[in-house]
């Protein structure tokens, strides 16, 4: 329980994609998420999609204006019971791999054993499938 920000939880992680329909079919088609709400026209469109538990991701539609992946952002990671499958449905949608499905453990205080997959989604953002084990 966060004591300074009653209720808090993730809600959404905003993209902007330089092909609005192609990160749209990304990841509802290709990765099951369901649109939640949507708004605009043309180069203002967004959707947000609910990932599966609630949080979401937030498309914004910046046609050629998208933005290259920012220094600060490492990656965004999706908690599932299967990072395989994960990955593999992503490849099949137009992911490119970064790292195959892993297992390994991270030296952490207690050390924690998880499996990992890593793709680059359509517009070159970072997205983690991760387990813990």
């Amino acid at each position: 329980m966060n004591e300074k920000i009653p209720g808090a939880g993730s809600h959404h992680i905003a993209l902007a994609s330089a092909d609005f329909d192609r990160s749209l079919r990304f990841y509802t088609e290709g990765l099951g998420m369901r649109p939640a709400a949507a708004w605009g026209e043309g180069e203002k469109r967004a959707a947000l999609l609910d990932i599966g538990d609630g949080s979401h991701i937030e498309i914004f539609a910046n046609g050629s204006d998208a933005p290259q992946q920012n220094e600060r952002y490492v990656h965004f990671a999706i908690r599932t019971g299967d990072p395989d499958a994960a990955f593999a449905n992503a490849i099949a949608a137009g992911a490119k791999e970064k790292m195959p499905p892993t297992t390994l453990e991270i030296p952490a205080n207690p050390p924690m054993p998880v499996r990992i997959a890593f793709v680059y989604g359509p517009d070159g953002e970072v997205l983690e499938f991760f387990e813990e084990l």
